[in-house]
């Protein structure tokens, strides 16, 4: 680190300056983030009301001046955002190696598909591009990807990334089991319906375009064939 930039933990008294460096970072960087989806004044509220104790946020300073802050948790990256006039001089990668140095197990942040900086900047400092998705969950509607950095044991972390999956896809097999048992009381016919069958691959290819259509009908079909022989 420089010896003008220092880096320390953000006091109540701190927020409002910390909300400057946000909406300013963001409206900098144009058209790599969408529209925003909030008005200004309701971004400052939203920052003013962070509970401190359950996060930690730490603001930088460059000759004295706030430049950047960042916002985490245990093993969530929020917010790492740098004042457009402070971008290029170490601010940025400064925060980053001090999250780093407090989460060495590793963590995961959001980053927009087309802020196509922010993601060679967690490039460059080690991190994996993992799930796309369409933006449905998130406030803006617009594509976003899923970035970890893989912490001091990479194959640890990422096995407990797959664990926590395979139990969202047991919960899910569990659920949809469960709907293919109730629908035949009340189907027509005990055909299987190869034109609903055919939507159904469709709108989950459009959810993992990393398998396309052929893999996902596959998958499909195997789902709903075990679950029609559980159901009889």
């Amino acid at each position: 680190m420089s010896a003008d930039l220092t880096l320390r933990p953000v006091t109540p008294d701190d927020l409002a300056v910390v909300a400057d460096l946000h909406l300013a970072s963001r409206r900098a960087a144009a058209d790599a983030f969408p529209p925003p989806a909030h008005p200004d004044h309701e971004v400052r509220q939203w920052v003013a009301g962070w509970d401190l104790s359950s996060y930690e946020v730490w603001l930088a300073e460059r000759d004295g001046e706030p430049s950047g802050y960042a916002r985490w948790t245990a093993t969530w990256l929020d917010d790492l955002y740098v004042h457009p006039a402070h971008q290029g001089h170490g601010v940025g990668s400064a925060l980053f190696e001090l999250v780093a140095s407090t989460r060495p197990q590793g963590f995961c942040l959001w980053v927009f598909e087309t802020n196509a900086p922010a993601r060679a900047f967690y490039a460059r400092h080690g991190c994996l591009e993992l799930e796309r998705t369409d933006g449905s969950a998130n406030e803006e509607r617009a594509p976003d990807i899923r970035v970890a950095w893989p912490g001091s044991e990479p194959l640890v972390f990422l096995r407990g990334l797959i664990d926590e999956t395979d139990l969202l896809l047991g919960d899910v097999l569990a659920r949809r089991t469960a709907l293919t048992r109730a629908v035949q009381v009340v189907k027509p016919s005990t055909e299987r319906d190869p034109d609903r069958e055919g939507e159904i691959v469709r709108r989950v290819a459009a959810v993992v375009p990393a398998l396309g259509p052929e893999r996902v009908g596959r998958i499909v079909d195997t789902i709903i064939a075990e679950a029609l022989d559980a159901s009889r």
